[in-house]
């Protein structure tokens, strides 16, 4: 690949399998802002949380190139209260392996997922982004996402 030229490449996107959950866990752990917190030894544990997933109408999709996974991203499928109690997506665990960032391979996945919240019925697709994720940040705004809410989250201890 030439500097300043995106290439493309030949990727399979669909839910994931479980033979296939601990490259997942791998990729999350690469590039996580919080070391440590992945357990690779409760595979089991991972695969129950895309079986419930599943159950509730989301997936967790996976971009595979020449069989390995080096893209994921997990879509929550949920009813508000508010929009006249209409359907929502929320995407989570965008993870894009950092050896084929700039491939275009989170952008099928993003679009992808869109694709699968408008099949469900979705209204909006909703996402939340760590602060520290400024590449990201300007990916997802190139993508048409807005920022307009600030987010929260708070830890609840043991």
């Amino acid at each position: 690949m030439r500097s300043g030229i995106v290439t493309a490449v030949e990727l399979v996107l669909r839910g994931i399998e479980r033979d296939e959950v601990a490259a997942a866990v791998a990729l999350i752990d690469e590039a996580t802002l919080s070391p440590g917190v992945e357990d690779p030894r409760r595979l089991d544990d991972y695969w129950d949380a895309v079986l419930d997933v599943r159950q509730h109408g989301g997936e967790l999709l996976v971009a595979l190139h020449e069989g390995a996974v080096v893209g994921m991203c997990q879509m929550i499928i949920f009813r508000h209260f508010q929009h006249t109690a209409g359907w929502c997506c929320e995407l989570e665990s965008v993870y894009v392996r950092s050896d084929m960032r700039g491939r275009n391979v989170g952008a099928a996945l993003v679009a992808r997922a869109e694709a699968f919240a408008r099949e469900k019925g979705c209204y909006r697709v909703q996402l939340a982004s760590r602060n520290e994720r400024l590449d990201a940040h300007r990916f997802y705004r190139t993508h048409g996402y807005v920022q307009n809410s600030q987010g929260f989250k708070k830890l609840l201890g043991e």
